[in-house]
C-alpha cells in the first residue's frame, strides 16, 4: 500500500462528502426554491424530473469522454460546476435562471457521480479489498451535514444565497486542492496500467442484472426520501415534527451500515452481504406497510435504510469486477440506472397510494427489493467470463488514454 493510494482514497472520500452536502442542500430546500421563483405545484415536478434526466445524460457523456480524458480530470472539474450551479439556484431571480442552474447541476452531477464511482472502483481494485462502502458512507455523512445546514438556514429564515454562499466558498477551494491527489487506473501502478489496457467492451446482457438491482435500490431510496414524512403523518397519524424524523434516521442508519459494510464484505463476501441487505430492506418495507403507529413506522424505515445502504456501492464494485478492462464504461452505464430508479420510484408510490392505498403501495418496493435475491450471485467474484465456452468481447483498437474502451 503506497502513500499515493492512501492520499487518493482520502481525497476521493472527501469528494463523496462534498457531493452529499451539495445534493442535500438542494433537495431539502425545494419548498424555499419554489417560493423564491414562484414555481407552481403543477410545474414543480417537471423541474424536479429534469435534474435526474439530465444527470443520466451527463453519465452517458462521461462514458464517451473517458475514452480520451481520465476520470480523475472529469471529477476535478465537474465538482466545482455542481457547487457553482447550487449557488446559482440560490442566487437567481427569474425562472429561466433557475432552469439554467438546474440544468447545469443535473449534467454536472451525472458526470460527478459516474467519475467518482469510477475512481472508487479502480482504487478498490488497487487495494485488493472492499472499500467502496466507505466512500458511500462518506456521501451519507455529507448528506447529514447538508441537511443540518439546510435546517439552520430554514430555521433562521436565511435567503437561499445566504445559506449557500458560505458552503460553496469553503468547499470549492477545498475540492480543488484535494483533486491534486485523485488516483485512477492510470495512476495506480503497473498492475492497474496492465488492467486498463485489456481493451474489453461492456456486454450489456452481462451488466443487465446489476442495472436492475441499481434501479430497484433507488426505487426504494426515493420511496423513503419522498414519502416517509407523508406516510408517517397522513397514514400513521404522527405530528408534523415527528414526521421529519424518519428520513434523518434513515440517513444515519445508512451511514452506519456503510461504515461497517466493508468489514462484512471482507468476512462473508459481497453476495452474502447483498442478500442480507435485500432481506432486511424488504422486511423493513413489510413492517412499514403494517405498522400500527408512528414509532413502529420509524423503526421500519430504519430497517429499510440499514438494508438498502449496501446495495448501490456493491453494485458499482461488481460492475468493476465483471469488466476489469472496461470498468469506467461499465460504471458510467450502470450509473444511468441510478436516475431511472429515482424517476420511477416516487411517481409509482404516489400513483398507487392515490388509486389504492399508501400501505399497499409500500409493498411494491418490498417485492422489488426481493428481486435482488435472484441476481445476488452476480455480486460474487467472477470467474473468467471469456473462457469456458463464453464468447469473448472484441478488443477495442484504441490509444493509451482510452482506459480500456
Amino acid at each position: 500500500m503506497t502513500d499515493v493510494l492512501r492520499r487518493g482514497r482520502a481525497s476521493l472520500a472527501f469528494s463523496f462528502v462534498v457531493q452529499g452536502v451539495a445534493f442535500a442542500l438542494l433537495v431539502t430546500r425545494i419548498p424555499a426554491i419554489q417560493d423564491r421563483y414562484g414555481v407552481s405545484d403543477a410545474l414543480l415536478p417537471a423541474f424536479l424530473a429534469a435534474v435526474p434526466v439530465l444527470a443520466g445524460v451527463g453519465s452517458v457523456c462521461t462514458e464517451r469522454l473517458v475514452r480520451r480524458v481520465r476520470p480523475s480530470r472529469l471529477l476535478r472539474w465537474s465538482q466545482p460546476v455542481v457547487l457553482l450551479a447550487l449557488l446559482g439556484v440560490g442566487a437567481g431571480e427569474r425562472m429561466v435562471e433557475l432552469g439554467v442552474a438546474l440544468a447545469a447541476f443535473g449534467l454536472a452531477v451525472g458526470m460527478l457521480d459516474a467519475s467518482m464511482n469510477m475512481l472508487g472502483v479502480s482504487l478498490q481494485r488497487s487495494y485488493g479489498r472492499s472499500i467502496m462502502l466507505g466512500f458511500h458512507a462518506a456521501y451519507s455523512l455529507g448528506g447529514i451535514v447538508g441537511a443540518s445546514l439546510a435546517w439552520v438556514g430554514a430555521h433562521w429564515e436565511l435567503a437561499l444565497w445566504v445559506s449557500y454562499l458560505p458552503v460553496v466558498a469553503v468547499l470549492l477551494p477545498a475540492v480543488l486542492v484535494a483533486s491534486r491527489w485523485y488516483v485512477d487506473d492510470r495512476g495506480a501502478g503497473p498492475a492497474a496500467e496492465e488492467k486498463a489496457g485489456e481493451g474489453q467492451v461492456v456486454v450489456f446482457k452481462w451488466l443487465l442484472p446489476l442495472c436492475l438491482v441499481m434501479t430497484v435500490a433507488y426505487i426504494g431510496d426515493s420511496t423513503v426520501s419522498n414519502w416517509s414524512a407523508k406516510y408517517l403523518q397522513d397514514v400513521l397519524g404522527s405530528s408534523e415534527q415527528l414526521a421529519t424524523v424518519p428520513y434523518n434516521v434513515y440517513m444515519v442508519t445508512t451511514l452506519l451500515g456503510r461504515a461497517i459494510g466493508d468489514f462484512g464484505v471482507r468476512r462473508f463476501g459481497a453476495a452474502a452481504v447483498v442478500r442480507g441487505g435485500a432481506l432486511v430492506a424488504a422486511g423493513g418495507f413489510a413492517v412499514v406497510a403494517g405498522a400500527p403507529g408512528a414509532w413502529a413506522g420509524m423503526l421500519a424505515f430504519t430497517l429499510v435504510g440499514l438494508g438498502l445502504c449496501v446495495l448501490v456501492p456493491q453494485t458499482f464494485a461488481a460492475a468493476g469486477r465483471l469488466f476489469p478492462g472496461a470498468s469506467d464504461a461499465a460504471v458510467a452505464r450502470l450509473n444511468v440506472f441510478n436516475y431511472v430508479g429515482f424517476l420511477i420510484g416516487s411517481p409509482l408510490v404516489g400513483a398507487l397510494g392515490d388509486v389504492w392505498s399508501y400501505r399497499g403501495a409500500m409493498l411494491v418496493p418490498m417485492v422489488l427489493v426481493l428481486v435482488t435475491l435472484v441476481y445476488a450471485r452476480s455480486f460474487a467474484p467472477q470467474p473468467d467470463r471469456y473462457g469456458g465456452g463464453h464468447e469473448r468481447p472484441r478488443t477495442a483498437d484504441v490509444g493509451r488514454g482510452s482506459n480500456g474502451l
